[in-house]
Parts: structure tokens; sequence; C-alpha cells
């Protein structure tokens, strides 16, 4: 069977990570989201998979190549152009990307099913397909509902009494909703609906396409499972989903690494004195990571590899990336750190190199200079403030 993950988004919601890496390559626990929905297309027998690449495409395409190491056979089609030597990205919309594989050469020759590549899910698929095909529908939404309150958060789907869509919501206010049902990103589609496609223009499935359908009266139906499904569409979804991986509540994804005591995972050769550290998990630290005596690590925290956190810093419910130095004194409490970048759980981000912060949070693998411009601890504080 065949499928495709959409993967050519600028990811403009999950900066500054999006700056370097492609939303489908943000790693859980060192895992890009993209293996994710490879292993569970595998598991239910989908074994080409098309993926449209755009914004950052050589980091997708040189990650996964043609899909050998991972079960699966992988097909790209870029969307952009080169100028003065360099890959633009010119995503076409998602129904758009979908019509430029069709157009090149038909791929799409019996039911498939389309991904979005920013969402860690556990879906039956092989029901879903079933379901689909026992409606005879031409497109299908997979929908999970969710508590009324949680509605503002996303596109809502109305269905009549048969599960046809009769309509949407974008993020609706809570007394104007007509339904709980939430778009997941997950569709099933007969290849009669490149009919309703046009070609060689931006075509967007949830703002051009569905509609098209609801507006033909086409057989196009919405159905709700029960299913694991983590979006990471935003800095707060992926620091809220780096958390539950952590604590448990997502259970799709395993801890990595060696459990060294109770609820503290490490990678290879983490070097640590570990009763001169304090720890509380759950804690995940990525191999080749320093933590310096009298460092503080409160959980959920991921600390990435390479990194090193140094004697008085103190990492509290926070998410490091790799080559990341924490200095001395410093305290990140409900933070983000990425390269250059420390950002709340909110998503409001410092420029550290901007702000002239940059030798608390640096790069390990850059030379510190021999004195810092001020005292650590009155910074720290300043960046525990603000941060």
């Amino acid at each position: 069977m065949k499928a495709m993950i959409l993967a050519a988004g600028k990811g403009t919601r999950v900066r500054p990570i999006t700056y370097t890496i492609p939303k489908p390559m943000i790693p859980i626990l060192q895992k890009p989201v993209m293996e994710f929905l490879l292993e569970l297309l595998r598991q239910h027998g989908f074994s080409q998979v098309m993926v449209n690449v755009s914004h950052l495409a050589n980091e997708i395409e040189g990650y996964f190549r043609d899909g050998q190491r991972f079960g699966v056979e992988l097909g790209y089609s870029f969307e952009g152009r080169i100028v003065d030597g360099q890959l633009v990205g010119e995503a076409r919309g998602s129904a758009g990307g979908m019509r430029k594989i069709q157009d090149f050469y038909p791929f799409f020759d019996d039911t498939f099913i389309v991904l979005c590549g920013d969402a860690l899910i556990d879906l039956n698929l092989s029901e879903a397909v079933r379901r689909h095909q026992e409606k005879g529908s031409i497109a299908t939404i997979v929908m999970q509902s969710v508590p009324l309150k949680q509605v503002p958060s996303y596109g809502v789907v109305v269905t009549d009494d048969d599960g046809r869509v009769k309509s949407f919501q974008e993020k609706p206010k809570v007394e104007e909703a007509l339904s709980t049902d939430i778009n997941t990103g997950i569709y099933i589609f007969e290849p009669e609906i490149f009919d309703y496609i046009p070609s060689g223009v931006e075509f967007d499935i949830g703002g051009d396409l569905f509609p098209r359908l609801v507006a033909a009266n086409a057989p196009f139906y919405g159905i709700t499972m029960d299913f694991e499904w983590v979006d990471i569409g935003k800095v707060p979804d992926y620091w809220q989903a780096i958390q539950d991986v952590l604590t448990g509540k997502v259970k799709l994804v395993e801890i990595p690494g060696n459990e060294v005591c109770p609820g503290v995972y490490a990678g290879l050769n983490v070097k640590a004195n570990w009763d001169k550290v304090h720890i509380e998990g759950p804690v995940y630290i990525g191999g080749m990571t320093h933590i310096e005596d009298g460092a503080t690590i409160i959980g959920p925290s991921m600390i990435g590899p390479n990194c090193c956190i140094c004697s008085g810093a103190i990492v509290d419910k926070s998410v490091i990336f790799e080559y990341s130095r924490i200095g001395p004194g410093v305290r990140l409490v409900d933070k983000l750190v990425f390269g250059r970048y420390c950002v709340d759980k909110t998503g409001a981000s410092i420029d550290m190199q901007a702000a002239a912060l940059d030798w608390l949070i640096t790069d390990t693998r850059q030379e510190l200079p021999a004195e810092p411009p001020v005292e650590h601890r009155a910074i720290a504080e300043l960046l525990g403030q603000k941060a």
C-alpha cells in the first residue's frame, strides 16, 4: 500500500528550532518524528511512501535516503527551485504537493493515506482504511473527540449522523463550537480525489480541497477513533510532548539509554559523579554529556548529547538541545535551549547572542573567554526572570 508524508512546511510556529531543523526531523528523545511515522506505516503494510519536501529538504533526504534501513521505499518530491546555487523552497500546499507527484507519474493508484509530518501517533491505520472503504468514501478525515474547553485550539469538523462532513470551524470559541471532533491531519483518499485538485497552483487540503468536496456533495466522511496523538505544531506543544514522554503519559516512545539511577537515563559515555550532582527524575541525558559536580537537574528534563551542565547550574523541567553549555549559576525553569536561543514554554524566545548573554549559554565546541564580561550569578538571575 502507498502513503504520503507532508514534510514541505517551514514550521514557522516551531521557530527557532525550525531555522535549522525541518519539522519532520525534530527529535523526540533523539529520534526524528518522521521516523516514528515510517515505523507505523511499515507495521500496517504501507511499504511505498512519497514525501514532499521544500524547507531544508536536504536534511530530510540525507537522513532517510531511500528508506531501506526503515523497511520502506521512500521517494521525494521537491517543491522549489535553485537560486544562486542554493535550494529555495516554494511549497505548493498540501493538496498541491499531492497533485505534483501525481502529475509527474500516476503514483496514487489505489486507496492511500496522507500523514502530517509533525505528530506522533499510534493509530490503527488498517482499521481506519477499512472504515473508509466501508463508507465508500472518496476522502476521510480521521478525527478525535476532545473536551469542549480544548476546542479553540483546533480545527473542528462538523458531521451528520452518518459521519458525512458538512462543514468546518477553525479554532472556534467554546460557545460557538458545533462539534468537539477535531481534525488530526490524518487523511485517507481514493485516486479520484485528483478530480478535485487543480494542477500547477498552491492548493491546501484543509483550506481548499475539503470545502470543494463539501460543496460538490462528494462522499466525504469523518471517522472518530481513539488513539494516541501528540501534535508538535508549536514550541509549547513540543515542550509538553517531551514532558509527557518522560513522565510516561505518551506510551509510544521508550526512553533510550541506561537507567543509571532511579528515573535517570543516560546515553553512551556520560561523564558525571552521580553522588555529587542533584538529579530528580525523570531525566534523559544524551551521550558524551558532562554533568559537573554541584549541578542540579530536576525532571522531567531532557539534555541532549555533547552538552555540559556546569557546577551550580539548575535545569528544571527543561529541554536542552545538543552541544549546549549551561554556564555556572544559570537557572533554567520550564525552558527550551536550542543553539543561541533560550525559549520559554509559551514560545517567547531570547537570542542570547543578540542580548550579549551568549557566554552564559554557549556551544560546547566553542572556546570560552578567559573572563566573562559580568559576574555570573547576577546575569543568571536576570536570565531566570526573562528567558
